[in-house]
């Protein structure tokens, strides 16, 4: 490539999505130092945060200069690779906080659990590609599909991750529900999954998650156990008031009032030091990033990328949504990170990959020609 079309290349390049998750990951990195600073074990992790950022940005953009037909040819080989990865956490996983969800490769731990987000969004998109963009879906239609998503998602559950494998379904029903279902057939899903659901929490939840249930009921039931976070979570929004208590003062933090307050709760920390306002622009930020995805979904041509697009938006807002849910106490813990800031390397690698991947769906309008 030469300088004028290095130049040009750099013109049309669209920052949107990296420019958004940038901003993003500034005032997560700051909250976390925020968060972290006054603890003795956790005050540098800024800075590993800062870089697993650098490399996770360096692969989605690198990842965005690839051309959209390369993640439909590789969508099913990183679709079962990942599964395979799954199948090694079992056998080989390094257990953490009552889970095994990590894996050791090359020195580096990282999580198969958030690379299967887009294995399934890509090996889904793949299959309904296949299918006329008018045309509506049966259950026969359905059923590749479900398993696709079902495999992964027991894997995940046996982890445990009951977070992660709820958000997979999630994602999956945004796909679904985008490529037209019948209503007879969504209807037999609803009640399908209230089955499951039910059988679920019977038979497969453990003692700590039916827990985490019953407290999001009542919380009182339990405030020094299964209710406590959920309480102290909602005290340290209440006490952000308007403007919130200002930086690095926070009580529950320096206090070690909320656990959790660098991975599942940074949101309760950032609206008690920012308040409703800056918890609002930071919603904002969010939602220009779903309405970005949805607009670039209804102008591109190719069914797969559109679908991409779709279940991408499905990664960022379930995450979102679940995550401010859960510490503002209308949703049950489920320990769901909140993209971009919340700490963690995998997550990290993840939102960057999938900013990559709408990064190169934008670029094929007027790019890649």
């Amino acid at each position: 490539m030469n300088g004028q079309g290095f130049l040009e290349t750099l013109k049309r390049y669209d920052y949107t999505f990296f420019g958004i998750a940038t901003v993003i990951f500034i005032i997560g990195v700051a909250n976390l130092y925020s968060a972290t600073h006054a603890s003795n074990y956790l005050n540098d992790l800024y800075l590993s945060q800062l870089m697993w950022f650098t490399v996770a940005l360096f692969a989605g953009v690198c990842v965005s200069l690839l051309r959209p037909k390369h993640f439909m040819r590789v969508s099913y080989v990183f679709y079962f690779f990942v599964t395979f990865l799954l199948v090694l956490v079992l056998v080989l996983g390094v257990e953490g906080m009552g889970a095994t969800r990590w894996i050791y490769i090359a020195g580096l731990r990282f999580q198969p659990s958030e690379f299967m987000k887009i294995g399934v969004i890509l090996a889904l998109a793949r299959w309904f590609s296949k299918r006329g963009a008018d045309s509506e879906m049966g259950m026969k239609e359905l059923l590749v599909p479900l398993v696709l998503v079902l495999v992964p998602v027991g894997l995940v559950v046996v982890e445990p991750d009951l977070g992660t494998g709820l958000l997979i379904l999630l994602i999956f029903s945004f796909i679904a529900f985008y490529r037209r279902l019948r209503w007879k057939i969504i209807g037999i899903l609803a009640l399908m999954a209230l089955i499951s659901g039910g059988a679920m929490y019977q038979f497969g939840l453990k003692d700590y998650q039916k827990k985490r249930i019953v407290s999001f009921l009542n919380p009182n039931l339990d405030t020094q156990g299964s209710g406590y976070n959920a309480i102290q979570s909602k005290i340290a929004i209440g006490s952000g008031q308007l403007f919130g208590k200002g930086f690095k003062k926070s009580s529950q933090a320096s206090l070690s009032y909320l656990p959790e307050n660098h991975t599942d709760f940074v949101f309760s920390i950032f609206n008690e030091e920012h308040g409703f306002v800056g918890a609002l622009f930071l919603m904002c930020l969010y939602l220009a990033l779903f309405l970005r995805l949805i607009w670039l979904a209804s102008v591109v041509p190719r069914v797969f990328d559109a679908i991409v697009l779709v279940g991408i938006l499905g990664i960022f807002f379930w995450h979102t949504f679940i995550n401010i849910g859960m510490v503002t106490g209308i949703l049950p813990v489920v320990g769901l990170p909140l993209p971009l800031m919340s700490y963690g390397g995998s997550s990290l690698m993840t939102f960057c990959l999938c900013c990559g991947i709408a990064t190169s769906i934008s670029n094929s309008r007027n790019l890649f020609q």
